[in-house]
């Protein structure tokens, strides 16, 4: 029986191409999704038609029950918790500090970073060896804008991401010691609709970037994959850059 990757926010974007390509490695995925249970099921099917397990859970990852739920959902579905990819963030529409309200603030680091602790936390519970566990692979989804700081734009977007790199290198040398590896991968500009969400013409950059392109969720994916294989067994804190230069 093969171990089981969970995948926060999987059911589009970078998460979907991420559970794609985990299957093709071999993996049992577990999608994530907040509300878009079509888009979930959907490539639940694609994935069993690649011959792998896949489970679907729907959860708000910044409520505390619901992601413990999710995880003792997964408990049941025989086979063991061996990676975990935060993939889940959402970003808010385009605005300057002056403008931004606080109501907004609070829910994005809801989602992008307590969330993305939350996670954390029941995964290291099940795969510590200090526990009884296996040991494990967590990946963090971080974002360029954690260096960039995104100036008018949305900075309080680029201040989460920030605190998950920051979180990334804490958590992985908290855990190595349990068996645990914890890394991230930081995208550039990427073609998904999370831009569009914030009312950005994402194509539009493409001309400043050193690639001259955007980036494709399967490039990301790739990234995840590798980091959560035993090919990357002697990387430990590190924030993958894939971003085309930018």
């Amino acid at each position: 029986m093969a171990d089981w990757v969970l995948i926060t926010g999987g059911s589009r974007g970078i998460g979907a191409a991420t559970a794609l390509r985990c299957a093709e490695a071999g993996w049992d995925v577990a999608i994530n999704y907040a509300q878009d249970s079509a888009a979930a099921e959907a490539l639940a099917g694609r994935l069993h038609a690649l011959g792998r397990r896949a489970l679907t859970l729907q959860a708000d990852v910044a409520d505390e029950a619901q992601v413990a739920a999710m995880f003792e959902r997964l408990d049941t579905a025989g086979g063991r918790l061996a990676g975990l990819v935060n993939n889940a963030g959402i970003v808010a529409p385009a605005a300057r500090l002056a403008t931004m309200t606080t109501d907004r603030w609070r829910r994005l680091f809801d989602v992008n970073v307590i969330g993305t602790l939350l996670c954390c936390q029941q995964a290291a519970r099940r795969m510590s060896t200090a526990r009884g566990g296996a040991g494990g692979s967590i990946v963090n989804v971080s974002s360029r804008a954690a260096e960039f700081g995104s100036a008018g734009i949305y900075v309080d977007y680029a201040a989460t991401k920030g605190a998950i790199d920051t979180l990334t290198k804490g958590l992985a040398r908290e855990l190595i010691g349990e068996g645990i590896r914890v890394n991230g991968v930081r995208p550039g500009i990427i073609e998904t609709d999370i831009h569009a969400r914030s009312g950005m013409d994402a194509s539009a950059a493409a001309s400043t970037l050193p690639i001259q392109r955007l980036g494709r969720p399967e490039e990301i994916a790739e990234a995840i994959a590798w980091l959560l294989s035993d090919a990357a067994s002697y990387t430990v804190g590190a924030l993958l850059d894939v971003a085309g230069g930018r």
